[in-house]
This record gives C-alpha cells, sequence and structure tokens, in this order.
C-alpha cells in the first residue's frame, strides 16, 4: 500500500505565503515524479507544479514566478512554496505521484499514479 500524505493548507491572506508538503510512504520501489494539482469549485482539476527524478521541473502558468516545488528524496518528500498567493489560488491541493512499487513477491508494478485526499487552501482578499 502506498499513501500520499499532505500537509499545510489552511487561510491566508492575499499576497501571503504557504508551504504545502506531501511525504509519500509504502512500498515504494521509485519515485518518478511528484507534484501538486489544484481544482478549486466549479473548475478542472488542473497542474500546479511538478518535479521528476532528473529532476526537472513543470509549473502551470498561472504560478510561474510565484511558486517553487522542491524535493527530498531522503524523505520521500516534495514541497510547494507558494508566495504572493491570490485569491485565485483558492483551491483544494492534491499531491499526486508517479511510482514503481513492489509487492510482498518483490514484483515490481511501474507507472503507477497515486494521489493524495487534498488539502485546503484558502486566500483571503
Amino acid at each position: 500500500q502506498v499513501q500520499l500524505v499532505e500537509s499545510g493548507g489552511g487561510l491566508v491572506q492575499s499576497g501571503g505565503s504557504l508551504r504545502l508538503s506531501c511525504a509519500a510512504s509504502g512500498s515504494i520501489f521509485r519515485i518518478n515524479a511528484m507534484g501538486w494539482y489544484r481544482q478549486a469549485p466549479g473548475k478542472q482539476r488542473e497542474l500546479v507544479a511538478s518535479v521528476t527524478s532528473d529532476p526537472r521541473t513543470t509549473y502551470g502558468e498561472p504560478v510561474k514566478g510565484r511558486f517553487t516545488i522542491s524535493r527530498d528524496n531522503a524523505r520521500n518528500t516534495v514541497y510547494l512554496q507558494m508566495n504572493s498567493l491570490k485569491p485565485a489560488d483558492t483551491a483544494v491541493y492534491y499531491c499526486n505521484a508517479n511510482l514503481d512499487v513492489t509487492n510482498d513477491q518483490a514484483d515490481v508494478s511501474y507507472g503507477g499514479d497515486y494521489w493524495g485526499k487534498g488539502t485546503l487552501v484558502t486566500v483571503s482578499s
């Protein structure tokens, strides 16, 4: 079993900052990529930022220059530093990981997508 546990959401005023964390645990053989998506009420889920094992980073256009994604390989953890927050950033933020995982027989399943339960970020104006 694989778990992604998010933390760090909350309420912040416009212009403020928050840092989200997501820790992956379980029968992980390799982490290929980790990232964050968000979904605002009435909108589709969208990419916020992702980081691969290379590492290469990708950012959604609305957050470029304001958000920074980083990864701690030793802790299987990804962080999202969010600065200059705007009311439009209000959403549930979901951690995503693309993983190779093992089972009790040491077989490896490659490239599975896993999701956290989400953490709410609310930015007040």
